[in-house]
């Protein structure tokens, strides 16, 4: 790197981080006057709501709201160096704009490598403190309202509940199957299973075991009360409620096996948030050199109006990565394909500038 790209690099990571405590500080606030009264509620001391939670949520949206932040950086420094006519001295002293924009591809895949090890393991830490948080003071408390609950928990074993009740880890109508292709081969009853806490293992009630060896050979067996052990947890019926921010990608990545193994319909939310941890890095640094492209030249809107055309791309950048998620989540795309059509669609835009806008 020579004189130059450090001079740019520096301005626009400054700006960056700048804009992130800025733009992040205001919400927090925002956030705080709309909670106070459930703070207030839960008699909560400031030390409690500063360092039990919003010494977390700063973080998450820090990088929530990335793409508008280093677009606004972007677009406030670039701009800057054009109204100056800095750009314009850089260029007649023979370097190219392509070179011109090295640095910020630089600066901004420094952040999107920042964001990947955020978004994959540091960000989840913080975020277990911040849902436990919010579940314990701001949300309400969760009830399981499934009904006629099918969970396979085997290669061959699947587990059926009518009901089951979260607060006191009572299961009622239960059986467990045993199902080899599609021949049921053994079915256990139990008009009630729960969990015991201190021994970690599910207690049944009396059971009656319908053993099938045949299309006319059945044998019926009860079994008096007792103690097993199930690939089953009480935590397979707590609530999911931001689960996904909470995991580690590795966690994430066995959390997703588990859905797939157990034949969860719910699958799609989780393979969203993971690709979504790939490309969100690259969307950074996609964004970067749209914004250098767009304000490198002098305009008659002036720096403001090149911040607010930066601030109209990254909500619309945003607003299709919620839209992709939401196809992803009810199935009408896929989870992979949707985690990378925001950053496909804003690479062409980005090309189609840098080809026709004037440099």
């Amino acid at each position: 790197m020579n004189i130059l790209d450090k001079y740019i690099i520096k301005k626009f990571l400054s700006a960056f981080f700048f804009s992130v405590v800025i733009l992040v500080s205001v919400i927090c606030v925002i956030d705080f006057t709309e909670k106070n009264d459930d703070f207030i509620q839960h008699n909560l001391s400031m030390g409690q709501i500063i360092f039990g939670y919003y010494i977390y949520l700063f973080p998450y949206f820090a990088n929530l709201l990335s793409p508008i932040t280093i677009f606004i950086a972007v677009v406030f420094v670039t701009a800057q160096l054009a109204a100056r006519t800095e750009i314009v001295a850089i260029l007649a002293s023979g370097v190219s704009f392509k070179r011109l924009m090295l640095p910020y591809a630089l600066g901004g895949s420094v952040v999107g490598l920042l964001i990947f090890g955020l978004i994959g393991w540091v960000l989840p830490v913080g975020s277990k403190s911040r849902v436990a948080f919010e579940r314990a003071y701001i949300k309400l408390p969760y009830r399981f309202q499934g009904r006629n609950v099918h969970i396979k928990i085997g290669p061959k074993s699947y587990v059926y509940m009518e009901s089951y009740d979260n607060t006191s880890n009572v299961g009622f109508r239960f059986a467990l199957e045993t199902v080899d292709g599609t021949i049921l081969r053994r079915r256990m009853t139990a008009d009630a299973i729960n969990w015991d806490s201190t021994k970690h293992v599910w207690h049944l009630s009396p059971q009656l075991v319908r053993t099938f060896r045949g299309a006319q050979d059945e044998t019926l067996q009860t079994i008096p009360a007792r103690d097993t052990t199930l690939n089953l947890f009480p935590k397979d019926f707590a609530s999911n409620y931001k689960i996904a921010e909470t995991l580690t990608l590795p966690e994430l990545n066995a959390f997703i096996r588990t859905k797939i193994e157990r034949g969860a319909d719910d699958t799609q939310i989780y393979l969203s948030d993971k690709y979504e941890r790939y490309s969100y890095p690259f969307a950074i640094v996609v964004l970067t050199l749209i914004g250098v492209i767009l304000s490198a030249r002098k305009s008659r809107a002036g720096v403001g109006g090149q911040i607010a055309l930066g601030f109209v791309l990254a909500f619309i950048f945003i607003i299709f990565v919620m839209l992709s998620r939401n196809l992803a989540q009810v199935g009408s795309l896929s989870p992979l394909v949707a985690a990378w059509v925001p950053t496909t669609v804003f690479s062409i835009i980005g090309l189609a500038l840098y080809r026709y806008v004037p440099k």
